[in-house]
C-alpha cells in the first residue's frame, strides 16, 4: 500500500507506463501497481494527496523544517517522472538483471525475506552511479537507501542528492574538494532495516514524522503507510479539505479515533467520519457550527464509545438537540451554546456539560455514574433536579458554580441517588446542607458556600464514609467538630470567623489550615497524621494533639502560643514520634523546656521574648536561635548537636552544654557570659571572642573536658590571665590560638603549653614588653610556628629584628600598624641580609639554602607603618619564597627597590610619598599603585623588567595621564588589566 502523501509524484502518462511495465515483467514486484489500480477503482483523487501531506508537515514544523519541505515539494513537482522511474526501476530492470550481476536478485531476496543487508563505504555507490567529474570540479556523491538496485536511475540520483544536499539543518550543501572528498563520507556504513524493525521504530512516530519517513525510499514508504500507525487520525487545528479527509477515510477504513477539532469544515468532516468509518470508537469535534444531522448520524456508528464536542454552536443555537445512541459510554459537550438538550444513551457512564449555555437538559441514561454540569448558569434549580434524579446510579455529581442549586434539590438527589460518592457544590450560595443525608459520600467540596455554618457540620457528620472535606472561604463558619473514622483530608483556608477545630479520625493524614485570623483552639486526634502546618494563626492559644505518628510540626508566626505548648511536644505529650518542630516568631514564648527523646530539629528564630532554654533531647542535631536576643540561660543536657552558634545571644550569662558529638562551638559576642560548663569530648573549634567576663577557671574546666581542641579564639577576653593559659597544656593538639586585644604581659605559659602551635595572633596586645617574645628567637619556643601576627603592637625595632633573624620557620608575618617599624634595608653593610628571614650567612653568598622550603618567608604585611621610608631587597638577600608584600598606607614611604624572583603581588596603594620604584621581579603578576605620586617615567621603568605582569592599578594617580596606558602596554606586553581613573591628567 502506498502512503497517501506520495501519490502526487505520479501523473497519468507515467502511471500507464508503470502498468505496462508490470504486465511485461510477469507480475514481478507489482504490488504497488495493483494497489494503485485498486485506488483508482475506489475513485481516489490523486491530485489532492500531496497538498494534504504538505499542509500537515508545514502546520507543525519549525521554520527550518518548513523551508526543507517547500524545497522538496518544488523539486518533486518539477520532476515527477524522475521519482516514478526510480520507484519502478526494480520492475523495469528485471529482465536485464538476469544476464548481469545477481546484485538485484540478492537485494530483492534480502528485502522480501526480511534479512538485513549491510553496505560499507561509498565505493559501490559511486561506481554504480556512473557519475564522472573533471579535475578540480566537485564530485557528486550518491548513497543507496533502502533496497539496492542494479543501476542508478535518474530518480535515484535525484532523491539521494536531494537528501545529501538539503538534509542539513543549516540548509548548506556539502561541498567536495579537489580530491572528491566531502562531509558525505561520514556515510561509511548503512544498513537496510527489516520490515519488522521498521514497524517497531515507526510505531514511535507521529503522523508528520511518518510522512517525512515516507520520502526516504520505497521500503520506508510502504512501512510508514501501515494501518497500525493510522488508527487515530488527528487533524486538530489543521486546514484539511473534505476531499482530503474523505481520501484518508477510504485509505484507512479501520481507523478508530478521529479528531477534527478546529478544522475549517468541522461539521462536514464530522459527518463524513460518522458515516464512513464503521469502526469509529472515539470522535472529537468542535470550534464551529455542528448541525443536528450530526447527532442523528452518530446513531449509525455502532462501535462509537466516546464523543467530545467543545466550543461549538449546536443546531441553530435555539433548537432542541436530540442524541440517541445505544453503546455510547462517554459524552462531553463543553463550552457549547444550545437551547435544550435531550440525551438517550442507555449505556452512558460519564456525561459532562460543563460551561455549556443551555436552559434544560433531559437525560435518559439509567447507568450514568458521573455527571458534570459545573458553570451551567442558565440551568434552573428544577432542571438540575430533574436531570440528576433521572440517573439513579449516579456516583459523582459536580454542580459547582450553579447559583440556583438549593437544599431541596440536594435532598431529592440524595434520596434518588443513594450511591452518590462525590459531590462538588462549590460556589453555590443557597445551600446549607441542612436535612441533607448522604451516607455514602466520600468527597465533599464546598468552596465559598456562604450558607455553610457550624450547624451544617451536624449533617456532614452523618456521612460516616467521608474521606475528603474542603471548606475554603466559608465566611460564616465558626467551628468544626467532626468525629469521622474515615476522614483523611480537610481544608480550611480564609475562613474569617472560624474559631475552633476539633477533629477525631484514625485515618486523618492531611490538614490545611491557613489565614483563619479568629482561630483560637485546635484539638486533633489521629493515628495517621505525619505533618501538621499551622502558620500565621495569630490568635491560636490552645493546641491539643494526640497524634502517635506525627513527625513534623510548623507553628511559625503563631504569636499567641504560650509556654504550655512545650508540654505537648515533650515525651509525656501526645506526639512521641516528633522529629521536627518550628516555632519561629512565636513572640509569646518566654521559657522553652523540652524533654523529648525523638526530636531532631528545633527552630526558635525570632523568638525575642525567650529568656530561658532547656533541652534534654538526646537526638537533637540541629537548633537555630537567630534573633533570640534576650536569652539569658541555656542548658543543653544532653544533645546530639555537632555545631552550635550562640553568638547571636548577647545577653547569655549561663551556659551548660553536654554534647558528645559536637565539634564546633561559637560564643562570639556573649559579652556577659560568666558561667560556662562545656563538656564536648570531640570539640575541635571554640570561638569565645568578646566574652569579656569569661574567667580562668571556666577556661581551665573547658580545656579539661575538651582535650581535642585545635582552634581556640580568645580575642578581647580581658579576664583571661596566666592561670587560664597554663591550662592549655591539656589540649596538646592546639594549632591556632588568637589572643588579640587582651591585656597579657607574659607569654611564658603559651610557650610552654602549646608546643604544636602553628598560628599565633597577638594583635593590639599593648602590654607585651620587648622581652615578651625572647623565648621565640632565643630559646627556640614554638618550633612549629608558621604564622605570627604582631599588628598594632608596641614592640621596638630591636625585638622585631631579632625575631626576624631567628624564627626561620615563619612563613607569614604581619606587622601592620607597628609604629616602631623602620626602614627595611637588607642591603646595608652593617646588617646581615640573610639573618632577617632565616638564611644564615655561613658560606658563600651564592650558596642555595639547605631547607629553603621550610625556612623562608612567603607573606609579609606592613600595612600602615608610618616610619618606613625605604624598602631595599637586593638579589643578595635571596628572598626565594617571598610571594606577597603589602606596604599599603605607608604614607612616608619614598623608595622601593626589590629583586625577588618569586614575588607575585606587590601592594603600594596610598603610599602618597612614593617617588622611586625599582622592580626586578620576573614573576610579578599584580601591582597596586593607587593614590601614588609616581610619574609616568618612573612607572614605565618599574614595569619594564616585570615580564609576567598582568594587573596594574593606577587609580587616583594624579601624575599619570590617560594617554600613557598605551605606552605601559607597549613596555609590558603581558599586561591584561590596567585600572585607571577617568579624571587622569591630560
Amino acid at each position: 500500500m502506498r502512503i497517501w502523501c506520495f501519490d502526487c509524484f505520479t501523473d497519468d502518462e507515467e502511471e500507464g507506463r508503470l502498468k505496462q511495465s508490470a504486465m511485461d515483467n510477469n507480475n514481478n514486484n507489482n504490488d504497488d501497481v495493483d494497489l494503485d489500480l485498486n485506488e483508482r477503482e475506489l475513485g481516489v483523487c490523486e491530485d489532492e494527496r500531496w497538498p494534504l501531506c504538505e499542509e500537515m508537515m508545514l502546520a507543525t514544523t519549525e521554520e527550518d523544517g518548513a523551508e526543507l519541505e517547500q524545497l522538496w515539494s518544488s523539486e518533486i513537482r518539477s520532476h515527477p517522472h524522475l521519482l516514478l522511474q526510480g520507484e519502478s526501476s526494480n520492475a523495469a530492470a528485471a529482465p536485464a538483471a538476469v544476464g548481469e550481476d545477481c546484485t538485484m536478485e540478492e537485494a530483492d531476496h534480502d528485502s522480501y525475506h526480511k534479512r538485513a543487508k549491510v553496505y560499507s563505504g561509498l565505493t559501490e555507490a559511486r561506481s554504480a552511479s556512473g557519475v564522472s567529474s573533471d579535475a578540480g570540479s566537485s564530485v557528486e556523491r550518491t548513497v543507496s537507501f533502502g533496497v539496492a538496485s542494479s543501476s542508478q536511475t535518474d530518480a535515484d540520483m535525484f532523491c539521494q542528492n536531494f537528501i545529501l544536499n538539503y538534509s542539513r539543518k543549516d540548509g548548506k550543501k556539502d561541498e567536495g574538494d579537489d580530491n572528491g572528498s566531502s562531509e558525505s563520507e561520514d556515510f561509511e556504513l548503512h544498513i537496510d532495516l527489516t520490515d519488522d524493525l521498521l514497524h517497531m521504530v515507526f510505531s514511535f512516530l507521529n503522523h508528520i514524522d511518518l510522512c517525512r519517513s515516507a520520502m526516504v525510499c520505497r521500503q520506508w514508504r510502504v512501512a510508514s503507510s501501515h494501518e497500525d500507525f493510522w488508527k487515530a487520525l488527528n487533524f486538530e487545528n489543521i486546514r484539511i479539505s473534505i476531499e482530503q479527509f474523505e481520501d484518508m477515510c477510504l485509505r484507512y477504513p479501520n481507523a478508530t479515533e478521529v479528531n477534527v477539532y478546529g478544522t475549517p469544515s468541522v461539521n462536514a468532516l464530522a459527518m463524513k467520519a460518522a458515516t464512513t468509518l464503521r469502526n469509529l470508537e472515539v470522535l472529537t469535534v468542535g470550534k464551529g457550527h455542528i448541525s443536528e444531522n450530526f447527532f442523528q448520524a452518530l446513531g449509525e456508528c455502532n462501535m462509537l464509545r466516546s464523543v467530545t464536542v467543545n466550543e461549538a454552536i449546536l443546531g441553530n443555537g435555539a433548537q432542541e438537540i436530540h442524541l440517541s445512541h445505544d453503546r455510547l459510554r462517554e459524552l462531553k459537550i463543553t463550552k457549547c451554546r444550545v437551547m435544550r438538550l435531550s440525551i438517550r444513551c442507555p449505556q452512558l457512564r460519564s456525561l459532562s456539560l460543563k460551561r455549556s449555555n443551555m436552559s434544560q437538559a433531559m437525560l435518559n441514561c439509567p447507568l450514568l455514574q458521573l455527571l458534570d454540569i459545573a458553570s451551567c448558569h442558565k440551568l434552573l434549580d428544577a432542571a438540575i433536579r430533574s436531570a440528576a434524579i433521572s440517573c439513579p446510579q449516579l456516583e459523582s455529581l459536580d454542580v459547582s458554580n450553579c447559583s440556583c442549586v438549593s437544599d431541596e434539590t440536594l435532598r431529592e438527589i440524595a434520596q434518588a441517588c443513594a450511591g452518590l460518592h462525590i459531590l462538588n457544590a462549590s460556589y453555590c450560595p443557597n445551600i446549607s446542607l441542612e436535612s441533607v443525608h448522604l451516607p455514602m459520600l466520600t468527597v465533599l467540596k464546598l468552596h465559598s458556600c456562604e450558607g455553610i455554618t457550624s450547624a451544617s457540620m451536624t449533617w456532614i457528620a452523618n456521612s460516616p464514609a467521608l474521606e475528603v472535606l474542603e471548606l475554603d472561604n466559608c465566611n460564616l463558619l465558626t467551628s468544626v467538630v467532626l468525629h469521622l473514622s474515615h476522614l483523611q483530608s480537610i481544608s480550611l483556608v480564609h475562613c474569617r470567623k472560624f474559631t475552633e477545630l476539633n477533629l477525631q479520625s484514625v485515618m486523618l493524614s492531611s490538614i490545611t489550615v491557613s489565614n483563619c485570623p479568629a482561630l483560637r483552639r485546635i484539638t486533633i486526634t489521629s493515628n495517621s497524621l505525619r505533618r501538621l502546618a499551622l502558620q500565621k494563626q495569630e490568635n491560636l492559644t490552645t493546641l491539643v494533639l494526640q497524634c502517635q505518628f506525627l513527625q513534623e510540626v510548623d507553628l511559625s508566626d503563631c504569636e499567641s502560643l504560650s509556654n504550655a505548648v512545650c508540654e505537648i511536644f515533650s515525651d509525656d505529650g501526645g506526639c512521641p514520634m516528633l522529629k521536627s518542630l518550628i516555632l519561629d516568631n512565636c513572640e509569646s514564648l518566654t521559657e522553652v523546656r523540652f524533654r523529648n527523646s525523638s526530636l531532631g530539629s528545633l527552630s526558635l528564630v525570632g523568638c525575642r521574648a525567650v529568656t530561658s532554654l532547656e533541652l534534654k533531647c538526646p537526638r537533637i542535631e540541629q537548633i537555630c536561635l537567630d534573633g533570640c536576643d534576650h536569652l539569658e540561660t541555656a542548658f543543653f543536657q544532653p544533645v546530639a548537636l555537632r555545631s552550635l552558634n550562640l553568638g547571636i545571644c548577647p545577653k547569655l550569662s549561663v551556659l551548660n552544654i553536654e554534647a558528645p558529638y559536637m565539634v564546633s562551638l561559637e560564643l562570639k559576642g556573649c559579652g556577659v557570659l560568666s558561667e560556662a560548663s562545656i563538656i564536648c569530648p570531640l570539640l575541635t573549634s571554640l570561638d569565645a571572642s568578646f566574652c569579656g567576663q569569661l574567667r580562668d577557671d571556666c577556661l581551665s574546666a573547658t580545656t579539661a573536658s575538651c582535650p581535642l581542641i585545635e582552634s581556640l579564639v580568645l580575642m578581647s577576653c580581658p579576664s583571661i590571665g596566666s592561670d587560664g593559659l597554663s591550662s592549655l597544656n591539656g589540649i596538646p593538639n592546639l594549632t591556632v590560638l588568637d589572643l588579640s586585644y587582651t591585656f597579657l604581659m607574659n607569654l611564658e605559659p603559651v610557650f610552654k603549653s602549646c608546643i604544636r602551635l602553628k598560628v599565633l595572633k597577638l594583635q593590639a596586645c599593648k602590654y607585651l614588653t620587648d622581652t615578651s617574645l625572647e623565648p621565640l628567637y632565643k630559646e627556640g619556643a614554638l618550633p612549629a610556628l608558621e604564622e605570627l601576627d604582631l599588628s598594632y603592637g608596641t614592640l621596638c625595632q630591636t625585638a622585631i629584628d631579632d625575631l626576624l633573624a631567628c624564627c626561620t620557620h615563619l612563613t607569614h608575618l604581619s606587622l601592620n600598624g607597628c609604629v616602631n617599624m623602620h626602614d627595611l634595608d637588607w642591603g646595608s653593610t652593617n646588617v646581615q641580609p640573610f639573618d632577617y628571614f632565616g638564611v644564615y650567612s655561613s658560606g658563600e653568598i651564592t650558596q642555595e639554602p639547605a631547607e629553603a622550603g621550610n625556612r623562608l618567608l612567603q607573606n609579609l604585611n606592613c600595612v600602615g607603618c608610618p616610619n618606613i621610608r625605604k624598602v631595599f631587597i637586593p638579589p643578595a638577600a635571596r628572598f626565594y619564597h617571598l610571594s606577597t608584600l603589602n606596604l599599603s598606607l605607608s604614607v612616608n614611604l619614598k623608595e622601593v627597590d626589590l629583586a625577588c624572583s618569586n614575588l607575585v603581588l606587590l601592594n603600594l596603594s596610598n603610599c602618597c610619598s612614593l617617588e622611586v620604584l625599582k622592580l626586578g621581579c620576573p614573576r610579578l603578576a599584580s601591582l597596586f599603585l593607587q593614590s601614588c605620586n609616581m610619574d609616568e617615567a618612573g612607572v614605565e621603568a618599574a614595569i619594564s623588567r616585570c615580564c609576567s605582569l598582568e594587573t596594574l592599578d593606577l587609580r587616583f594617580c594624579s601624575k599619570i595621564s590617560s594617554v600613557s596606558m598605551a605606552r605601559f602596554r607597549a613596555v609590558c606586553p603581558s599586561l591584561k588589566r590596567v585600572f585607571s581613573s577617568p579624571n587622569l591628567a591630560d
